[in-house]
């Protein structure tokens, strides 16, 4: 019988929306094919690499297509902007005199622009690539905050903090404004009003780790490393052990002041594209969020986060072997290096390399054998790969590190249960999903797991049956979930509310091999038996896993009844087993 088990996935993090997204987009693909010497061979090969997001391949095409048309707008700005996206900025800046001249106000060409004027400091000339700009909720933010980098390049401190102060937006304006006018006043050396707004950036977000750490560094410097220290551990709380955070606490303890976080005009404007970027590519713009973070690097290619949050931008669009290129350059110098050796193991797996992604780790841990973070990466990998046993084992070595769990540890204990469920280790596992529930009683995919288990093992059943109704209401539109629900009603031979649920199900994920051959199975005891037939036939097109393949075959011949099946359970089937 087919089963479901919950799948884990972490929220999006609140904040900032897209605003301007180019192209859709799935993976990229693995390598760029020939192409032919034909407009619409090559313009039809160009639009699918786009929605692949396949960049190298788009601009392999583009590039042939502006030869075949010289004269085409559009090919001209779809090359453009591939260009951009994949980091080609020197070749992009060409295209984008060009765009200029056709759309004097072009928004991003004149932003490409005016960050080339910066990069060389001709800030005047910046300014006016700003000023021409369309401008719309991003792009007054951006460009408002890279023009007053412009005045602080030119030494007018004061008209870059009043620039910044005028600027009038959405609420999620403040703390970037704060933040920034701290930056300039801090670089400038005007201590006293720097420490004021930098104080008020982190109070308007005390999870940004760019804040907290600006503030600090300025406390730092100004006979105040106590707050400084404070503010670290603050955040600490929030995000423990985060490397740059034990870096700068190691520095402080040791009597050191802290250098500004910003220095230049160049390194400012670098952070506010980083700063946007980062945001953007969190809310669903992914590909303004690599335009962004593209010129963040062009402009200052030391930014310590803006390379990190580039390669953790093409993992979330499929394209581990674009990641693996990007954390290869993190210098070893760096704090974070040892955070980008352990994503780059991951990527390598995901690449189809894991023995060389699983020595990268080994090889860390044996170095370091409290390295958490890459035990918990070899962990994943192991359970990825249906490796359930190592899996297992691998998290019990991270389980160890922590000699009191707390409330933010929970997800290791229910990985661990996973993988000791399927590994047939039952009570191991129970044990494990129990420890999670303690430390996060609503956790609703750890609600969801054990109150399945127990329902589909017949023991619990009402206990069960309650978790698992919790975990349904706090996600409504959780898939798996609800398809939990409804073949646990289907477990204790409440058909038609299976039925019900099941149809919930199919309408969240109706691509689920496993929720339509649940249906079908509620369809057939309900009677419904030509719409089972279709269901099942349904999740055969669906490529199931080869085991369920086969009964569902077996069912779309022959019927439920032809394969076997456990009986419902039920309250007196749990009595005797002594529930």
């Amino acid at each position: 019988m087919t089963t479901r088990r919950p799948t884990f996935s972490a929220a999006l993090a609140a904040g900032l929306a897209a605003v301007l997204t180019l192209s859709p987009g799935l993976a990229r693909a693995e390598a760029v094919p020939d192409f032919d010497t034909s407009l619409a061979g090559n313009y039809l090969a160009a639009r699918l690499a786009s929605t692949e997001r396949d960049q190298d391949a788009a601009v392999v095409y583009l590039r042939n297509l502006m030869k075949l048309d010289a004269r085409n707008e559009e090919i001209l700005e779809r090359t453009f902007f591939a260009m951009l996206m994949d980091g080609q900025i020197d070749d992009a800046m060409k295209l984008a005199d060009r765009l200029v001249k056709i759309d004097r106000t072009h928004r991003v060409a004149r932003l490409a622009l005016a960050v080339r004027s910066i990069k060389k400091a001709h800030y005047q000339t910046a300014r006016t690539n700003l000023a021409l700009s369309v401008r719309g909720p991003i792009g007054d933010l951006t460009a408002t905050l890279l023009a007053a980098w412009t005045f602080f390049g030119s030494g007018n401190t004061k008209g870059a903090v009043e620039l910044i102060d005028r600027l009038e937006g959405p609420d999620w304006y403040a703390p970037m404004k704060e933040l920034h006018a701290g930056l300039i006043l801090d670089a400038a050396g005007q201590k006293k009003e720097a420490g004021r707004r930098l104080e008020a950036a982190m109070k308007a977000d005390p999870g940004s780790l760019r804040a907290i750490d600006a503030y600090a560094r300025w406390a730092s410097r100004n006979d105040n490393t106590e707050a400084a220290l404070a503010a670290y551990a603050a955040f600490d709380k929030q995000l423990p052990n985060h490397p740059i955070v034990l870096a700068a606490i190691k520095e402080l303890k040791a009597g050191k002041q802290l250098p500004p976080l910003v220095k230049t005009a160049q390194e400012g404007s670098s952070e506010v594209l980083y700063g946007l970027g980062a945001t953007l590519g969190r809310q669903g713009g992914e590909d303004l969020a690599l335009v962004y973070l593209q010129l963040a690097i062009w402009l200052y290619p030391e930014h310590p986060f803006a390379s990190l949050t580039l390669a953790d931008l093409y993992e979330q669009l499929k394209q581990p072997a674009k990641a693996i290129e990007v954390y290869e350059t993190v210098p070893d110098s760096s704090p974070l290096k040892r955070n980008a050796q352990v994503q780059l193991a991951v990527n390598l797996d995901a690449t189809d390399h894991y023995n060389e992604a699983r020595k990268q780790l080994e090889k860390m841990i044996a170095a370091d054998p409290k390295d958490i973070e890459a035990i918990i990466a070899l962990g994943k990998i192991q359970q990825t790969r249906k490796m359930f046993s190592e899996c297992a084992g691998t998290y019990s070595k991270a389980i160890a590190l922590i000699p009191q769990p707390a409330r933010g540890n929970w997800a290791l204990f229910y990985f661990r249960g996973v993988c000791n469920e399927r590994s047939k280790n039952w009570p191991a596992a129970e044990a494990d999903l129990k420890k999670a529930l303690e430390l996060n009683p609503d956790q609703p995919h750890v609600l969801n797991y054990l109150g399945y288990s127990w329902v589909d093992q017949g023991t619990n059943l009402d206990q069960g049956l309650d978790m698992i109704r919790k975990a349904a209401k706090l996600r409504p539109d959780d898939g798996p979930i609800v398809d939990s629900l409804g073949w646990a009603y289907y477990r204790t031979g409440r058909y038609e509310d299976a039925v019900v649920q099941l149809e919930r199900a199919i309408e969240l994920m109706p691509q689920d091999p496993v929720i339509n051959d649940h249906l079908g199975d509620a369809y057939w005891k309900v009677g419904r038996k030509l719409e089972a037939g279709f269901q099942w036939n349904h999740a055969r097109d669906l490529k199931p896993e080869p085991d369920d393949l086969a009964k569902i075959v077996q069912k779309i011949d022959k019927g439920l009844d032809s394969v076997d099946q456990p009986p419902p359970v039920s309250k007196a089937e749990e009595q005797q087993k002594g529930g």
